[in-house]
């Protein structure tokens, strides 16, 4: 795989705050991330924040596998097109009881056609694992979706100790190099899969 970026217009990045618990850190992390990718200069970055969204839990009798069109909530409209305009996505989960958040997997399974065929990456946090423990079950997730995920990662086992009282790290090389690594990954693959998508447009 190239470790080069390639030459083109810049991809469209999702970065999903995945918890909408009160007090959450995932803001700090997700900015944090942004800022990096930002930065790598190939990507036009939108932060997606799901407690901005409005996410019920009650799914819809037919499956958006079935009915990729079906009407959503109107709160929900944000975040679906922010999903079908992106290239890749970036997903920032903490771990809860050993999995991912309820709201994340309400985001997941109100779509499906938006996931297909894109890169997936992940940013962790939690006191133990990183987030580990939630991705490695995300990835489970998104595979069913036809998404593929990507193999580096970004994590941060007690990040409490990790971050500033501004948000910033007291020791960034480790983290910066890992999200460079999950970046190159992500340009890669999202190069590659968006002309796939539009060559399969063209032919259908």
């Amino acid at each position: 795989m190239p470790t080069e970026p390639q030459n083109g217009a810049p991809l469209n990045l999702a970065v999903i705050i995945g918890s909408v618990r009160e007090g959450r850190f995932g803001p700090v992390v997700a900015k944090w991330f942004a800022e990096r990718a930002e930065e790598y200069g190939r990507f036009t970055v939108h932060l997606v924040d799901l407690a901005d969204t409005a996410l019920p839990l009650a799914l819809p009798a037919v499956p958006p596998a079935l009915e990729p069109r079906m009407a959503r909530p109107a709160g929900m409209a944000d975040l679906t097109r922010r999903l079908e305009q992106a290239d890749a996505v970036v997903v920032v989960t903490p771990d809860y009881n050993r999995s991912f958040p309820a709201s994340l997997k309400a985001a997941i399974d109100w779509h499906y056609t938006e996931w297909a065929a894109k890169p997936i990456g992940f940013v962790g946090y939690s006191g133990a694992s990183g987030g580990l423990l939630a991705i490695e079950q995300l990835r489970q997730v998104f595979a069913e979706l036809q998404a593929h995920t990507v193999r580096n990662v970004v994590t941060f086992p007690r990040y409490y100790e990790l971050f500033g009282p501004e948000g910033e790290l007291r020791d960034p090389e480790g983290p910066n190099g890992a999200a460079k690594a999950m970046l190159d990954e992500l340009l890669w693959w999202g190069e590659l899969l968006h002309e796939a998508r539009r060559t399969r447009t063209e032919t259908a």
